[in-house]
């Protein structure tokens, strides 16, 4: 209870009041008036019911204590059985604080951030956002249920009250296993680009977290478009680089993989993927034309005009059995050097074009045999026919037909048809979605010629009059074989009737027996934009089925393709969790990492009692693992105590409660108001009238 003031007039006019009747009083005493000393005190109740006293008494109620628990819900908390003893240690923490009513637990689970590529555990940023909204002096201590693999921790020094915002101890209550051990494999450096068929250079580095160096080596797996290509002997710890060459154009996908260890935490950082991309230098075809002709620069134009191709083109315009007497000294004609492209340097062409070629003695019969080995060791050939291909001189007649997709009958149809998409061609990523296809007739020019064939093997992607066959794509051992049976594509190029997309049907043909990965025919392919996984399935086929998608958490689930052009099959899906997604459907399995690969949440797995320690030990708090040596959830006493805690418990857990209170209302008692203060006047100035009555 307190007295204060609610003065009536102003405190100096009250002043100047006082004062004068502070000396009337002091005259009256000094000449020995009588009754002096009433006046005086008749005046001083005047006065002080002029300053109106108030006795006031505050109502106040004691605040809670803060106690924020951080749960650490991250993805290093799923592996074993760290779930299930952060639920249960969290179930016992709530039922250990509600035995201390003036103690008030708030509970923040702390997930992976959905929006961040690079996940890692930010339990110190949910701390500072549960206590935001209160005094630091009503912050009594931190716990934390976590792993201890945690990525945002402040420094303790030199300033620990600084660092956190509050002056309180910090706990750490600490999942999994004291002896824990992990394996993991990461990729130090690596090239994002290659030069296909040149040496590129990488550094991987495998560890063993948890257990002392020296411990051996381990065998790391290599794979390179899911074909096994090495086995490397790594030693943890330390750098180990490896060779190799990219085998093709376009994505290549690395998979590193080293074997799990019994008992140890997880296998989900086992394996990482490496994505680089081929790049084809100086891509060297050889175009032979048999003859001139009017189609004869469609495909030399397309080839010259791509700067990264270079083209060796010959036309046989003097076959032997043209004599007329000309010396040969005054021929302006060079010599087809057939021993140098088909014996010395036929390994070094990519693709291998006869346009309207046939065999006319310029070829020793025994070049063709070599051209059949050439494509069944991984070369490509185009045979672009015309008329000769079905004579007597036909190339088809030579060991070249060995891999050759379809035979000639001899015939050679001619009438006025549109090129058609067959069924099979409808879903080919060759002749898939051709500018001008989808409507009946197509839109784009008459062609006027074919060569008859017989039922060909391959696929069949495009159609002449009919159901003749037209385009015929065919794998032959390793290499890959086309056959375009008309030679009037140059109607295309020469815009007659409108034309048609030549370039594109000549380019994708092309690309195709170069075995570019983004025209494979049956393939399954992902890739991760963020935090959203793109799955596409190609197939000449009916409908593939689900997808079997294997988490980085182990976990596996299956979805759904959606159809979104014939042939062509998609999955795109956010996902919670990131690191590396395993995807299969039928025969084929691909990789593919979500988020960054360097994220700091799978660089360490193993639970550690290391990282909170210093910190714990510059606020006087304790670190503790939430389960005994039998396996049992055992967690320290809560201590609560009053005042600043200057030792540290290492058997309990020490709570600062707060002196701080609120206030909830003021009653407030006027000593002069009323029948009190008129009580007392009336005295007052009654006294004096019966003193000076007498």
């Amino acid at each position: 209870m307190t007295l204060t003031f609610a003065p009536f007039l102003p405190w100096i006019v009250i002043a100047v009041l006082a004062v004068a009747a502070l000396l009337l009083s002091f005259i009256g005493l000094w000449r020995g008036v009588r009754g002096a000393w009433l006046r005086g005190l008749a005046l001083a109740a005047l006065l002080a019911a002029i300053a109106n006293p108030l006795l006031t008494q505050e109502e106040r109620e004691p605040l809670s204590t803060i106690v924020p628990v951080i749960v650490d819900r991250s993805q290093s908390q799923d592996v074993q059985d760290r779930p299930q003893m952060t639920d249960t240690a969290l179930e016992t923490l709530k039922d250990r604080l509600s035995r201390f009513p003036r103690i008030e637990p708030r509970i923040v689970e702390v997930r992976d951030n959905s929006e961040s590529d690079s996940p890692s555990t930010q339990l110190f940023s949910a701390l500072s956002s549960a206590v935001s909204d209160v005094s630091p002096s009503r912050v009594g201590g931190a716990i934390f249920l976590s792993d201890g693999q945690i990525h945002d921790i402040p420094n303790a020094l030199p300033n620990a009250e600084q660092a956190l915002g509050f002056r309180a101890p910090v706990h750490g209550l600490i999942t999994g296993k004291a002896d824990e051990f992990d394996r993991r494999i990461e990729i130090v450096r690596a090239p994002r680009f290659g030069i296909v068929n040149e040496e590129q250079q990488l550094t991987l580095r495998v560890f063993d977290d948890g257990r002392p160096a020296g411990g051996g080596s381990a065998e790391v797996t290599v794979k390179m478009n899911g074909e096994e290509i090495a086995t490397l002997q790594a030693t943890p710890g330390q750098p180990t680089p490896f060779s190799f060459k990219v085998p093709r154009g376009g994505n290549n996908v690395m998979e590193f993989s080293v074997a799990e260890l019994p008992g140890e935490v997880t296998a989900a950082n086992n394996r990482a993927v490496h994505l680089i991309e081929g790049i084809r230098q100086n891509l060297r075809v050889l175009l032979v034309s048999g003859e001139p002709h009017a189609g004869e620069r469609a495909w030399r134009n397309l080839l010259k005009s791509d700067a990264s191709v270079d083209l060796v083109h010959f036309t046989i315009l003097r076959p032997p059995e043209k004599q007329d007497g000309t010396p040969i000294n005054e021929l302006s004609l060079i010599a087809f050097p057939t021993r140098e492209l088909f014996v010395e340097k036929i390994e070094d062409f990519d693709l291998i074009i006869f346009d309207r070629y046939q065999h006319r003695g310029v070829l020793p019969i025994l070049y063709y045999d070599y051209i059949a080995q050439y494509v069944e060791k991984g070369g490509a050939l185009l045979i672009a026919a015309g008329p000769e291909h079905a004579g007597q001189d036909s190339i088809a007649m030579t060991p070249l037909a060995s891999v050759l997709p379809a035979q000639p009958t001899g015939q050679v149809h001619q009438a006025a048809f549109y090129p058609r998409l067959s069924e099979a061609g409808k879903k080919h990523p060759v002749t898939r979605g051709l500018d001008g296809s989808g409507v009946e007739p197509p839109q784009w020019g008459r062609w006027f010629r074919t060569i008859s064939v017989d039922p060909p093997q391959g696929q069949t992607v495009m159609l002449g009059d009919g159901q003749d066959p037209l385009l015929v794509l065919n794998r032959q051992g390793e290499g890959r074989v086309a056959m375009l049976l008309s030679d009037q594509g140059w109607l295309w190029a020469r815009g007659f009737e409108g034309g048609g997309p030549h370039v594109a049907l000549y380019r994708r043909i092309a690309h195709w027996l170069m075995k570019e990965p983004e025209l494979e025919e049956e393939a399954l392919t992902a890739r991760a934009n963020g935090r959203t996984l793109q799955i596409t399935r190609q197939t000449i086929g009916d409908d593939p089925g689900q997808a079997s998608v294997r988490f980085p958490s182990g976990k596996t689930e299956n979805m759904a393709f959606t159809s979104t052009e014939p042939g062509l099959y998609r999955i795109e899906r956010r996902m919670d969790e990131t690191g590396l997604f395993e995807i299969k459907n039928g025969d084929f399995t691909t990789l593919v990492h979500v988020g960054a690969v360097d994220a700091p949440e799978f660089k360490a797995m193993i639970s550690t009692t290391e990282t909170l320690k210093p910190l714990a030990d510059a606020t006087r708090g304790s670190v503790h693992r939430v389960t005994d040596n039998s396996g049992r959830i055992a967690l320290p006493d809560i201590l609560p105590v009053r005042g600043d805690i200057r030792v540290a418990d290492e058997d309990r857990m020490l709570i600062r409660m707060t002196d701080e209170t609120v206030l909830k209302g003021v009653n407030t008692l006027p000593l002069f108001a009323g029948f009190a203060g008129l009580a007392a006047l009336l005295l007052a100035f009654s006294a004096l009238w019966w003193r000076e009555g007498r």
